[in-house]
């Protein structure tokens, strides 16, 4: 019987952990810039988009000034992609657009898209 309780309390405190973090917010740099980009696929052309954005996210990740570069898919199934990308400054953010795999997937963009809307945000709160 004490170890369902303990057991019990255990699966308590882990919640209770989880809920406190869930309000957790970063304030970024004064110069931090946040970059919302959504992208609509050629007919039939999803699966190759995707993998092309897939190829990007791990070595982006790994740059200097990159504190989040996320993909995601649209839910609906209209072959739209998001990448919410945060960067230190507006110049690690260049310097990302001169990169090796940024020029590959720049190279390749048009064959895959019907289009790009990019968004630049700074943080107020």
């Amino acid at each position: 019987m004490a170890k369902k309780k303990a057991r019990k309390a255990g699966k308590r405190s882990k919640s209770s952990r989880r809920a406190s973090g869930a309000h957790h917010h970063t304030k970024l740099p004064k110069s931090g810039l946040t970059i919302v980009v959504v992208l609509r696929a050629r007919g039939g052309h999803e699966p190759f988009l995707e993998a092309e954005l897939r190829a990007l996210v791990a070595p982006t990740r790994k740059e200097d000034g990159c504190l989040q570069y996320d993909l995601h898919r649209a839910s609906d199934g209209t072959g739209a992609f998001l990448l919410h990308e945060v960067w230190e400054s507006k110049e690690h953010h260049t310097a990302h657009t001169k990169t090796d795999h940024f020029l590959r997937w720049n190279a390749r963009k048009d064959a895959l898209l019907a289009s790009r809307d990019a968004t630049f945000w700074t943080q107020v709160v």
